[in-house]
């Protein structure tokens, strides 16, 4: 049986405190309405207490968005909570999402304070947010590296106060995907009342194991999972969304999950998000970088043409993209071929070898070549023919006139 998978997107709230992140409020209204347009289940619009701005984006956003959960961030304060509240009263779904980190760690040199404390703050949070919605989010900051004993205390306790999701953060990226996998299969065991919440994932990048320890934690049995658009976020990033929701499209055998993300959407919400920032997605990243789906090497061109599963284990137009055949020093004769016919060109054998050697050449020096430029090489080596064609039928009219004037003796005078 395939279970539903949340998806909570986090790109105008942990994605937007990255440095060079940083947007309007009409910029964030624009890049809520297009993941709205992509199918997440769960927007979070922003930190209302960090400014006034914050607190109008996620005002604007929870009036103007109607589907998806809104939901806001809050610490365990009565002040967070409250603004919070107040800028989520548009929505039509609204959620608080409040935490207070759970590691002894950040209670003794963050927080300075001590568990009891902790656990007396989560409840009255919880408590809190419930007088605003009956849909309230509790994440303990830090919990992968939180005392498990502790933990579950925490949690329970959060269940106990009306929290219907729990969210338990791997907040610096420390964790490995088995560690994971483990970490929430004790909990969902140990803690009483586990099934009646929905546990989600929110992992970080920092050793580059975010969407790793995401799919763990799916597979151990989270049926939500926290991310961003092109994996953006504190320090190294947050794990991204399309790499999780394309993972459990394509490997679906791992992942028995559906989520209601409209794949074709994804390319189209990355370059939105990357013209709002200013900020490119580098080159090589997965699903939504421009070579995800770009073939150069000939051998890789060859198999393409026969037959694209053999270098690509997703459609391309599932994620709203199309495969490219990237014209270069290791491409083939085949994809100058196939490119040339995409262009409007028949070359025969002996055209497509010195189109081939031409292209090579120009590549060896600027690495790619454009279809303007294989255009140009092609109209070249046809010119060059149609020249070399006259320049034979000359010659051939000069023989055939200089035997007439021998054999007939015309132009030799009177």
């Amino acid at each position: 049986m395939t279970d539903r998978l949340t998806v909570f997107d986090t790109t105008l709230r942990d994605g937007e405190q990255a440095p060079g992140f940083s947007m309007t409020i009409d910029e964030k209204l624009r890049l809520a309405a297009q993941l709205d347009e992509l199918g997440v289940d769960v927007i979070e619009a922003g930190f209302p207490i960090t400014s006034d701005d914050d607190a109008e984006a996620v005002r604007r956003i929870a009036a103007a968005v109607r589907r998806p959960v809104i939901a806001a961030l809050a610490r365990c304060a009565r002040g967070d909570i409250e603004r919070a509240g107040r800028s989520l009263a548009p929505a039509a779904r609204p959620r608080i999402h409040t935490f207070i980190a759970t590691s002894d760690l950040h209670l003794e040199r963050k927080l300075r304070i001590t568990r009891d404390a902790c656990l007396a703050a989560a409840v009255d949070a919880v408590r809190l947010a419930r007088r605003y919605t009956d849909d309230v989010q509790f994440s303990a900051e830090d919990a992968t590296r939180s005392e498990m004993d502790f933990l579950c205390r925490v949690i329970e306790a959060v269940i106990d106060a009306g929290a219907t999701t729990v969210n338990l953060p791997d907040t610096v990226g420390y964790s490995t995907p088995d560690e994971i996998a483990a970490f929430f299969t004790t909990i969902r065991t140990r803690v009483s009342g586990a099934d009646r919440i929905t546990f989600s994932a929110h992992c970080h990048d920092d050793l580059g194991l975010a969407v790793a320890n995401s799919i763990a934690a799916i597979q151990a049995g989270a049926r939500q999972v926290e991310c961003t658009i092109n994996g953006i976020g504190e320090r190294a990033g947050n794990a991204s969304l399309e790499e999780i929701v394309m993972a459990t499209h394509v490997r679906r055998d791992r992942l028995p999950v559906e989520t209601g993300v409209v794949t074709r959407a994804i390319c189209a919400t990355s370059q939105l998000l990357t013209a709002v920032t200013g900020e490119p997605v580098q080159a090589n990243k997965a699903i939504v970088g421009r070579n995800a789906f770009a073939h150069e090497a000939g051998i890789h061109q060859d198999g393409m043409l026969k037959d694209r599963r053999t270098y690509e284990i997703m459609r391309p137009e599932d994620v709203g993209v199309r495969t490219t055949m990237v014209l270069g020093k290791h491409s083939g004769r085949h994809a100058v071929q196939k490119r040339a016919e995409e262009l409007g060109y028949t070359l025969t054998r002996f055209e497509l070898d010195r189109a081939y050697r031409r292209m090579i050449a120009i590549a060896d020096r600027q690495k790619h070549v454009s279809d303007a430029e294989l255009q140009a090489i092609i109209e070249t080596l046809q010119a060059e023919e149609r020249a070399a064609a006259r320049e034979v039928e000359t010659k051939a009219a000069i023989t055939l006139i200089d035997h007439g004037q021998a054999e007939y003796g015309y132009g030799h005078g009177v």
